[in-house]
């Protein structure tokens, strides 16, 4: 058995390696999901905004091409205080198809923290600062995501965000003297073997991994948006809202979305008021940019940890390469 195996969150979901697939909306299928369970991590669907029947198709996929003991699914929470039906649908199914774990990110999990225990699902909580923790740990989450700001997609804002680097060591202190038994998971800026065993020495438990498996063969991201993604460094994502208004996604504050700091999006940046006063002209641009795959104005969907992702590889080499590059740089660090 390795090092990463005897991690607390291996041990408690039956993994190989210390990783859990971001439920990223609409790229987290049941491919990518179903790949990574059969690669040893956890995989789970991106329920995201709670579609009904995207989830149904894409979890069904999941269960049908991996052990169920490795597949869960994750929802956007104040989405499903709108309507939970997708989490409800989950929930309801015979008990070998249930989810083994829920992810709730954004938003009050107790609302729906007894309904998922019921299930028999360990509860995930995503948070973004030290505020949220005594709250997640209220609803009875097994496991906490620190989310530091370098992440892709949606996160705390640029005023209120954290680093990974400092927020997962204080929460890990935090939780040691107040819920020692729930686990721990880094995201956020987590893309190779080195930053997951950095993670590891930081005190997580394990790591949610979130652009780097949306770059694979499975991944359910436009082709276009994954070869520019390849060809972009981490300097070249920028968090704002920009692409939430011209998505019309109503997002609540303080968070806000990053994404490839593309053309489009460079117009913008710097008039966020005067976008959400007249959207109408960029939000026709970015539309038509969507139906043509044209991603100087579309949205790619990746964190500061881009600058690390130089192929597409399936999800299985790539779980094998974190693992045993995770590996391979303890072992360099306990020799030196």
């Amino acid at each position: 058995m390795t090092a990463l195996q005897h991690s607390r969150f291996s041990a408690r979901f039956g993994l190989t390696t210390p990783i859990a697939l971001a439920p990223m909306a609409l790229a987290s299928g049941g491919a990518l999901a179903s790949a990574c369970a059969r690669a040893g991590a956890l995989g789970l669907v991106g329920g995201g905004y709670g579609d009904l029947a995207w989830t149904q198709r894409e979890y069904t996929l999941a269960l049908q091409a991996a052990d169920t003991g490795r597949i869960g699914c994750g929802f956007i929470t104040w989405k499903l205080d709108e309507d939970a039906s997708a989490l409800d649908w989950v929930l309801d199914l015979p008990p070998a198809q249930r989810p083994r774990a829920v992810m709730l990110s954004f938003g009050d999990a107790r609302r729906h923290a007894a309904r998922i225990a019921a299930s028999g699902a360990a509860l995930i909580c995503q948070i973004q600062c030290m505020q949220q923790a005594p709250q997640a740990v209220d609803a009875g989450a097994a496991v906490i995501v620190a989310q530091g700001a370098e992440a892709g997609g949606h996160g705390l804002n640029a005023l209120n965000g954290r680093a990974t680097l400092t927020f997962v060591p204080e929460l890990a202190d935090w939780l040691a003297r107040h819920a020692p038994d729930t686990l721990l998971l880094a995201a956020g800026g987590i893309a190779d073997g080195r930053t997951l065993a950095a993670v590891l020495a930081l005190g997580a438990d394990g790591a949610l991994v979130g652009s780097r498996l949306w770059a694979t063969q499975e991944s359910l991201a436009p082709a276009g948006a994954k070869a520019l993604a390849v060809q972009t460094d981490g300097d070249g994502t920028a968090r704002s809202a920009v692409f939430d208004i011209l998505r019309r996604k109503n997002w609540p504050e303080p968070y806000d979305f990053r994404a490839v700091r593309n053309t489009l999006h460079r117009q913008w940046e710097g008039r966020i008021d005067a976008l959400r006063a007249a959207p109408e002209t960029a939000r026709a641009l970015y539309d038509a940019a969507v139906q043509a795959g044209d991603f100087s104005a579309a949205h790619t969907t990746v964190g500061e940890a881009v600058g690390l992702v130089h192929d597409l590889p399936s999800a299985a080499e790539l779980v094998a390469r974190l693992d045993q590059e995770a590996q391979a740089r303890l072992r360099q660090l306990v020799r030196a």
